[in-house]
């Protein structure tokens, strides 16, 4: 494999990198068992527990989810932060301009995924996107470091620009601009929820008989419903 510096280096075997999963299993390692009588009957305060454990363990952004959204039948994929969860739904925060706010504009249906290797489980979820209110997302951006408000400000999201020299000049531009006061939420900027009408709980087990539980809406609630792997 060349690596563009003037070295070959041996190529990785992909299709022997092999991992047993066993922290499904009933043993003193065990994170717990995902079964239907374990799991919680609502899944938003199944996905709350799973975070705070994926914490505990000390996984890295434990909160860091694959957002996936679909513009003229081209998906496409990126990690967000989840800042917020509750019975709306998971809510992430960026610019209504950027190109995964273009996508749910045009099409509100998403998906979002969480991976924590350590505890060798996933949460896959589906449904459909909508702005929460302006007064939140003030309260969130109000809440964020300085250097990140006015990061909001210096880069246009997903546009084009010349040179990194350039975005650097323009967040020395808004901190000039911004000196000595409170720096406002762009209009351009807030937040989304992610209202969920599917969920998947992923507990690995050995020999790829991986635990897969589901729920779905249904008329007045939640269907649970166990999937092969």
């Amino acid at each position: 494999m060349y690596y563009g510096s003037g070295l070959f280096m041996d190529e990785v075997d992909l299709a022997a990198i092999r991992r047993t999963y066993t922290r499904g299993e009933l043993t003193e390692d065990t994170v717990s068992e995902l079964t239907e009588d374990t799991v919680a009957a609502n899944p938003v305060e199944q996905l709350r527990e799973w975070l705070n454990q994926a914490h505990a363990a000390g996984v890295p952004e434990p909160n860091a989810m694959c957002l996936c959204t679909v513009a003229q039948n081209k998906p496409s994929a990126r990690i967000v932060l989840l800042r917020g969860l509750d019975e709306r739904g998971l809510v992430f925060f960026t610019s209504y301009f950027s190109r995964k706010g273009k996508e749910l504009a045009e099409n509100p249906n998403a998906a979002a995924t969480f991976y924590w290797p350590q505890l060798e489980r996933q949460v896959r979820i589906e449904g459909r996107v909508h702005r929460i209110p302006e007064a939140e997302s003030d309260v969130y951006f109000n809440g964020r470091p300085r250097g990140h408000q006015i990061g909001a400000w210096a880069s246009e999201q997903s546009e084009t620009v010349e040179n990194r020299e350039m975005l650097d000049q323009r967040m020395r531009d808004y901190e000039e601009r911004f000196e000595g006061q409170p720096v406002p939420r762009p209009h351009s900027w807030g937040g989304y929820a992610l209202a969920p009408e599917r969920f998947e709980f992923w507990q690995g087990r050995p020999n790829r008989l991986h635990d897969r539980l589901q729920f779905r809406t249904v008329p007045g609630g939640w269907v649970l419903e166990r999937l092969q792997p």
